[in-house]
């Protein structure tokens, strides 16, 4: 892990971890409303009862946490995870009625709080590619040394 992304990684980190682990054993009730929304972006999601999708959602967003905050899983790895998680947001903030104002893509009011997600796409994105273009560099990782190569040839 690059020593600079520690502060993205435990910051962001450290909140999907809690709302996961604050997705753990709700109720029925709150579980049927995350179901009924997400169901309503993501037509496939009708199939899973509210309980399970709740009890899946929580592990996904535990695990995703811990990845982040553990230095030992790949930036390029961790940030794919959040890319995945954060496009699942977004696709809930597009799909749902009276999210956005007609016609474009800025939030209302009603929908500000899922809009904001987006920064954990840009996050995701950043671990990636540093990661990715670290190691292209030639950083002392495996084949950074020949993309080097390749590139000098030209």
């Amino acid at each position: 892990m690059n020593l600079s992304h520690l502060p993205l990684r435990v910051a962001i980190g450290a909140y999907v971890l809690n709302s996961g682990l604050s997705k753990v054993g709700i109720a029925e009730t709150a579980a049927g409303e995350l179901h009924g929304m997400a169901a309503g972006a993501i037509p496939p999601l009708r199939g899973i009862r509210p309980g399970v999708f709740a009890t899946a959602l929580a592990g996904a967003e535990i695990a995703l946490g811990a990845a982040l905050l553990v230095p030992v899983v790949p930036s390029a790895l961790a940030g794919l995870g959040l890319v995945g998680f954060s496009g699942g947001l977004i696709r809930l903030y597009w799909a749902t009625p009276g999210m956005r104002e007609p016609g474009g893509p800025r939030p209302t009011q009603q929908g500000s709080g899922l809009a904001k997600d987006v920064w954990l796409l840009g996050a995701g994105l950043t671990l990636v590619l540093d990661d990715l273009l670290g190691r292209a560099a030639g950083t002392g990782r495996p084949w950074g040394r020949t993309i080097r190569c390749r590139l000098r040839r030209r």
